[in-house]
């Protein structure tokens, strides 16, 4: 048996979550890199319409003490704005006319 790890009112995102419930943005931005823009689609497609909802059931828990399906469901989020950007602007994952470049942050939000 499979144990969820997105809350039940969030069951139809499963299908996405351990591809994209990552705990640190380079994690997330390498997901994005290695993803088609057919992959990204489907996922910006599934979550589009709960995001709003999704933030407002994370905001009932303290950040440092949100149970794990919380946690995934905020990182779910977290992967979404990453792939917002190559779906709504660029058709492409990579950022237009950088010639690869990349960032690094220093410092990630919690959780």
């Amino acid at each position: 048996m499979v144990t969820a790890l997105l809350p039940g009112a969030f069951a139809e995102l499963e299908p996405f979550a351990a591809r994209w419930c990552l705990a640190t943005e380079p994690e997330r931005w390498a997901e994005r890199m290695a993803s088609s823009m057919e992959e990204m689609q489907a996922f910006y497609d599934a979550i589009f319409w709960r995001v709003e909802e999704a933030l407002a059931y994370c905001d009932k828990f303290p950040l440092d003490d949100m149970p794990d399906d919380a946690v995934n469901l905020l990182r779910l989020v977290y992967s979404f704005v990453i792939v917002s950007f190559p779906v709504e602007l660029w058709r492409q994952p990579h950022v237009p006319d950088t010639l690869g470049t990349s960032f690094d942050r220093l410092s990630e939000p919690l959780p």
